[in-house]
């Protein structure tokens, strides 16, 4: 078998997509959705202190709402630029399965600081923090890159379907 042979290989078989899915132990993807990641954050934490501070809404219930806005700043970082060179999914498709993975992390984040602040004077600031690296780390960025932005067979289109 040649390299061409090989390379052909998986196209050949009907249950195998042509790419395999990023190793989550890729640094260079993962650096930048952590930059992504980070400047979204900016934008969540910003609308969560203004909602607290000048609004006088919960940590809990200001932290889903400013997820939201630093959700939609993540998703186009995101596809324009931290897995744009991997991705052939539509905006369509990779928004929705964006949305679901947004909500699991904002009731993630609410979740987690609520019960910190519950059993710990902490600041919420600096609690909000902490909680929000840890469910980056271990729910966002894997879910990034094996389910809103995985790789697509060109030929078997985004559900694998030939």
């Amino acid at each position: 078998m040649n390299d061409s042979t090989a390379r052909a290989a998986p196209e050949s078989r009907g249950d195998e997509r042509a790419e395999p899915a990023a190793p989550l132990a890729d640094l260079r993807l993962l650096g930048r959705h952590q930059i992504a990641a980070a400047l979204a954050t900016l934008v969540d934490f910003a609308m969560m202190v203004a909602l607290v501070e000048l609004v006088g809404a919960a940590p809990a219930y200001a932290t889903l709402l400013s997820a939201a806005a630093g959700g939609v700043t993540n998703f186009m970082l995101g596809r324009a630029w931290a897995f744009r060179e991997r991705h052939r999914g539509s905006f369509g498709s990779q928004a929705l399965r964006y949305a679901v993975v947004c909500a699991g992390g904002a009731i993630l984040n609410a979740s987690l600081l609520g019960a910190v602040l519950a059993v710990a004077a902490a600041p919420y600031v600096v609690t909000r923090a902490v909680v929000s690296v840890l469910v980056s780390l271990a729910y966002t960025y894997p879910m990034h890159a094996r389910f809103v932005f995985r790789a697509v067979d060109p030929e078997r289109g985004e559900d694998g379907a030939p």
